[in-house]
Formats: C-alpha cells, sequence, structure tokens
C-alpha cells in the first residue's frame, strides 16, 4: 500500500505511467479510464499500417504479442485491456469505478468486466472476417447474425430501468462494455437503450478529453484487431 501511495503524489514532472496507444483501437478505452482517475500518464503513439490496418512491428518491443493497449507503470507492464482497467481501478482508484468486493454487484461487475472480450466481441469479429470472404461466407451468416443478435439483446435487457450496467454509477465494466457497443456500429440501430447508453457515455467529459489526446476513433469503419 505505501508503493500505492507513493505512486499517486508523484507530480506531474514525474509521470510513470505510460499508455501504449494504437490509433483506432481498444487501447483508446485506456485512455478515457485514466482521464476519469485524473491520472497524470504518457500517451506512446503507434499508427496502423495501410492498407491492411495491422499494429505496426514496433509494438512488438513492448510487449512480445505487439497488441495495443499495453501499459508502463514503473516496472510493470500489463497488456490486455481488461488486466489494464483492474491495475489502474485497484492501484489509483481510492474505491471508486468498482463496487465493493465480495457484494453482489461485485461479482456482477466481474463478470461483466470478462464478458466484454470473452463473449460480446466474438460475433462481431467474426462478422468482420465473415465480411472479407464475399459469398465463402454465407453458410455462416445465419449463425453469425443469431449471435449477434442474442448478445445484444442480452445487454439490451440488461439496461432495462439502469444507467449503467453494474451499481448507479460508472465503474470498469462500462469502460470495457462501450467499446464493445462502438465496434457494433449501425447493429445498434435495432437497441434502443444500448444506442442511448453509447451516446451517453461519448457525452461524459473525460471520454471527451481521452478522444480529444488520443486521435481519430471511427471503430465502425475499422474493427479490426489490434
Amino acid at each position: 500500500m505505501a508503493d500505492v501511495a507513493a505512486r499517486t503524489k508523484l507530480s506531474k514532472e514525474q509521470v510513470v505511467i505510460k499508455i501504449h496507444h494504437l490509433n483506432n483501437s481498444r487501447s483508446q478505452r485506456i485512455l478515457w479510464l485514466a482521464e476519469e482517475l485524473e491520472l497524470d500518464y504518457e500517451i506512446v503513439r503507434y499508427q496502423r499500417q495501410s492498407p491492411v490496418p495491422l499494429a505496426p512491428p514496433e509494438l512488438k518491443k513492448i510487449h512480445p504479442l505487439g497488441k495495443s493497449p499495453v501499459m508502463v507503470d514503473g516496472a510493470t507492464t500489463i497488456a490486455e485491456s481488461g488486466a489494464i482497467v483492474e491495475y489502474l481501478i485497484d492501484v489509483y482508484g481510492r474505491g471508486r469505478f468498482r463496487p465493493a468486493h465480495g457484494t453482489t454487484d461485485y461479482w456482477k461487475y466481474v463478470e461483466w468486466m470478462h464478458y466484454a472480450e470473452g463473449s460480446a466481441m466474438l460475433p462481431l469479429m467474426l462478422a468482420l472476417y465473415a465480411g472479407t470472404l464475399g459469398d465463402g461466407a454465407a453458410p455462416l451468416r445465419p449463425r453469425i447474425d443469431s449471435e449477434i443478435a442474442n448478445h445484444f439483446g442480452y445487454m439490451e435487457d440488461a439496461l432495462t430501468g439502469r444507467s449503467y450496467f453494474v451499481g448507479d454509477g460508472l465503474t470498469g465494466a462500462d469502460i470495457q462494455l462501450l467499446f464493445v457497443l462502438e465496434a457494433a456500429g449501425e447493429v445498434l440501430e435495432g437497441y434502443p437503450r444500448l444506442r442511448d447508453y453509447r451516446t451517453r457515455m461519448q457525452g461524459r467529459p473525460a471520454y471527451g478529453r481521452a478522444i480529444t489526446k488520443g486521435g481519430p476513433y471511427d471503430l465502425a469503419r475499422n474493427r479490426a484487431r489490434e
């Protein structure tokens, strides 16, 4: 705990946290959380390659997978956006952005945190790759479409009478899930609660600051994995 306290007292001239940020990627959610936490951090920028929008090889110097986001905080290096979200909230959240440990809401929070990448993104990624196959993907499309409807219907129902996915305020689960809803693009036209939720989250001041710092962001056009 002493180590955590010492890091939270660092001045702006003593930046420790570095966020390795690939444009138009999952790392944008880490910038958003950093702004919500009012952290001092440095952005290390990378641009997708062209014409295939893959991450550049330079990211492999930071982490063997060559993916983004990667966060470096002193001697700690973490990849995977969900793990970074948990780390930043644990170390710098001061009790904010997650329910109290062991409560019913806490376990629902844990479930949503894993769900975002464990289940919800899969049908969107399958739709993306199927789109590159043209008619060759026709046998897969009914299954992909049914899975998209299944998962987005599930999330739509979860927001019935709620402003957030867990509890009465923003949590790491919202940070994780908004990326899914942004990647969905026009899919959300059939899910009014999810569409309104996406608009509200994108209207948060911290989100706006993160977009300003992170640069152009258009997941509906580019859903490729980092």
